[in-house]
Order: structure tokens, then C-alpha cells, then sequence
């Protein structure tokens, strides 16, 4: 992606290096569930609310190296990319779009939706309307993930981002789970995630038009969406997938509808709340 020398976006708030309390999740079989559930957005209040601290607070000071001062140039960057066409998909619906901040942490954070550790991965809260990231999350990507690339980074990033135009589109009301059985409120988390990816789809059609995208850009992003499939996860942590509880969609899903959204560029496209075929 064509993003050195590019505008950065002053919506950052940087708290690497301040710390925060200590989850206390169940250990690795925990940190499993939290990626199978919580990877890649979504509201991590359910979780988070059932999860309890340990009281300790981190003070270790924060040394940023070369290569985390330039991946927050990056994502600073893109997120400046998303408020550009944003800002202009909003005013043509006669909406005006409330910019996010972008808060980087390591370790673990406190948002309006409770207290997360990196291995939650990127999340968006509506609370405190917040898009929150462990730069180390990069890594991950490359690594446990197998989708590497600065794009596949980007997508990760636009997904989160997808959560708060939806947020304020009101769209993330929908997905109230009252009332509902857990296989429904598991289906209505989905369409929420697929719509997410969408609008991620729509962000990356506005950067190809801006000429941003690099050869093999957009397969990184289609590899990271199809890593963090629900199916892909599950069966590497388990063995085996289980579709009634999928709560993010599976990866051909995930695939399917970022590459709609990179195809249609407009947010109407991505009603999946009402699209019989997910």
C-alpha cells in the first residue's frame, strides 16, 4: 500500500506503556475462546463482562522500536484514509460522519466496554466510540495467522472502522440480543461482522480508486479476512467447526462480502440484515 509521506490523522491516542489491570480469563483455553469469538470487531462487552481483573496495574516504561514507530505511522495513516472517505460517503447521504479515535495500547487497556489484553486482538467499542489496538497484533497476523502484508493490516483496521459507521448509522442496534435464542443472537452477530466487512470492502474500493493499492494489496486483505473465519479458527483450535456458533462468519462469508463491498463502493450494498443469502 502506497501510504509513506501520506497524511496522518490526529484521532490517535497513544497509551502504550501505561498499563492497565490484569485479566483473568481462564488461561490459554480462554485466550482461544476470545479469538474465536472477539477476533477482528464486534462489541467485546459480552466477554469482557464475564471476565474479572486481578487488580495489579502495569508501570513498566514504554521503549518504542523502529518497527512499532512505523507501523503506528501506518495505521495512523489508514485511519486517516477511512475519516477521507467516510467523511464524503456520510455528506452524499445528507449524514455528517463523527470521526473515531484510534487508541494504541500494549499489554492491556480500559475501555467504556471493560478491560482487554492484546490477545482479544483489534476491537471497536460503542461506548466510548474507540477503535482499540495492540500493534503487536501485526505480528500475529504474519505469524499465527499466516496473512501477512501492510493491507492485510489495513483491513483489520477498516473492519473496525466498519463497526462505527454502523454504530452511527444506528445498523449496530439492531443486533440487540434480547429475547433472542443463542442461535439467533450467534446469526445476528454475523450479519453484523459480515456488514463490518463490507464496509471494509468499501473503504478499499475508495483506496484503489485513489490509487493507494499496490500489487497483491488486495490478496492480503482477502487472506487475512479468510484466516479469521470462524470455521478456520475453530477448527485450528478444536478440530472441528460448529456453523450454529459462529458469531463472525466463515471465512468463503468473510471473503465473500469484503470482496462486495471492494466491488460495489457504496453503503447501501451491504445490508446483510436482510440478505437471504449470507
Amino acid at each position: 500500500m502506497k501510504w509513506k509521506g501520506r497524511r496522518q490523522s490526529t484521532n490517535v491516542e497513544d497509551r502504550r506503556g501505561m498499563g492497565g489491570k490484569t485479566l483473568v480469563g481462564g488461561g490459554i483455553g480462554g485466550i482461544v475462546i476470545v479469538l474465536i469469538v472477539m477476533m477482528l470487531g464486534g462489541n467485546p462487552g459480552d466477554l469482557l463482562n464475564g471476565m474479572t481483573d486481578n487488580g495489579s496495574n502495569q508501570s513498566v516504561p514504554y521503549k518504542e522500536s523502529d518497527q512499532e514507530k512505523e507501523l503506528a505511522s501506518f495505521v495512523s495513516v489508514v485511519l486517516a484514509d477511512t475519516e477521507d472517505v467516510w467523511t464524503k460517503e456520510f455528506k452524499e447521504e445528507g449524514k455528517v460522519y463523527k470521526k473515531p479515535k484510534l487508541v494504541l495500547y500494549n499489554g492491556s487497556v480500559q475501555s467504556a466496554c471493560g478491560t482487554a489484553g492484546s490477545s482479544v486482538g483489534p476491537f471497536y467499542c460503542p461506548g466510548d466510540q474507540k477503535l482499540y489496538i495492540d500493534l503487536s497484533f501485526y505480528q500475529d497476523l504474519k505469524n499465527e495467522f499466516h496473512a501477512p502484508g501492510d493491507f492485510a493490516m489495513a483491513y483489520v483496521l477498516a473492519h473496525e472502522v466498519g463497526h462505527h459507521v454502523q454504530n452511527l448509522l444506528g445498523t449496530m442496534d439492531q443486533n440487540s440480543r434480547q429475547h433472542l435464542s443463542k442461535k439467533q443472537a450467534n446469526a445476528q452477530s454475523v450479519r453484523v461482522e459480515l456488514q463490518a466487512d463490507y464496509l471494509a470492502g468499501v473503504w478499499a474500493h475508495h483506496a484503489q480508486g485513489m490509487d493507494l493499492l499496490e500489487k497483491g494489496d488486495l490478496k492480503e486483505a482477502i487472506t487475512a479476512a479468510s484466516a479469521v473465519g470462524d470455521d478456520t479458527l475453530q477448527k485450528k483450535a478444536q478440530g472441528y467447526a460448529v456453523p450454529e456458533s459462529f458469531t463472525h462468519g466463515s471465512s468463503e462469508q468473510r471473503m465473500r462480502w469484503f470482496n462486495k463491498g471492494f466491488k460495489n463502493g457504496t453503503i447501501e450494498g451491504g445490508d446483510t440484515f436482510h440478505a437471504k443469502d449470507l
